[in-house]
């Protein structure tokens, strides 16, 4: 799909997401619905007014159609956000939309849970639908009690 395949090359990191082109692999189990879970424990990003650093949990789910995102792909672009400034909610919104508009997947959502800046953490939740009836897809109640000493 991509004509800059990461997968299997020597890659440098972008210094930012802008303009960042994924790496798609054809959904060869077309015929049956599944879910994808992709987890980001460690993200990092840079607050755009303190420039501190903020560090969060990233969490997933999607219900392909034609596409799969390839994981160094996925990965590099995750990367590209370490000294990126930008905030909480659009961090979120940025990965989820990007990632909804590449894919075209079935059903999409993200889960973002930061860790509190003074004394205030913030979590963010975006998805494309209604979850499907017909796969399990798992609650996302079980990370936020382990996240960050919450």
């Amino acid at each position: 799909m991509n004509k800059n395949k990461v997968l299997g090359k020597s890659i440098i990191v972008p210094k930012s997401p802008e303009g960042f082109k994924f790496d798609l692999i054809k959904n060869a189990n077309k015929k049956l619905v599944f879910n994808i879970r992709l987890s980001v424990s460690e993200f990092t990003s840079i607050c755009p007014v303190t420039k501190q650093p903020d560090f969060g949990f990233l969490i997933i789910d999607y219900v392909p159609k034609n596409w799969l995102v390839e994981s160094k792909s996925f990965k590099t672009y995750i990367h590209s956000y370490r000294n990126y400034g930008i905030f909480h909610e659009d961090v979120v919104m940025k990965i989820g939309v990007e990632l909804f508009k590449t894919m075209k997947p079935v059903w999409f959502r993200i889960a973002g849970y930061f860790a509190p800046r003074g004394g205030i953490p913030i979590d963010v939740y975006w998805q494309s639908s209604k979850k499907p009836k017909n796969i399990e897809i798992p609650e996302l109640k079980n990370f936020e009690i382990r996240l960050f000493n919450r």
